[in-house]
C-alpha cells in the first residue's frame, strides 16, 4: 500500500483506463493519472477526516467519504 507522498500502483490504473475503452495506454499516461488520483484521494481523505472529527468520531465512515466528495 502506498504511503503519503507515494503514488498509487500503476497496474490497476492501467486496467481502469483499459476498462474505460482505451486500446493502448502509455506509461506516462498511467503515471500522470496515478499522481492525480493520489492527490485527489489525499485531499478527499483530509476532508472526510475533518467530517468524522466534527461528528465526534475517530473512525472515518463511508458516509464521510461521500459527503467529502460532494463538497
Amino acid at each position: 500500500m502506498p504511503r503519503k507522498g507515494e503514488i498509487l500502483p500503476r497496474a490497476p490504473i492501467g486496467r481502469i483506463m483499459s476498462n474505460s475503452g482505451a486500446e493502448r495506454v502509455s506509461a506516462t499516461a498511467i503515471n500522470e493519472l496515478s499522481e492525480i488520483l493520489t492527490e485527489y484521494a489525499e485531499k478527499l481523505s483530509e476532508r472526510a477526516i475533518k467530517i468524522a472529527h466534527h461528528s465526534g468520531r475517530k473512525t472515518v465512515k463511508g458516509s464521510d467519504i461521500k459527503l467529502a466528495h460532494k463538497y
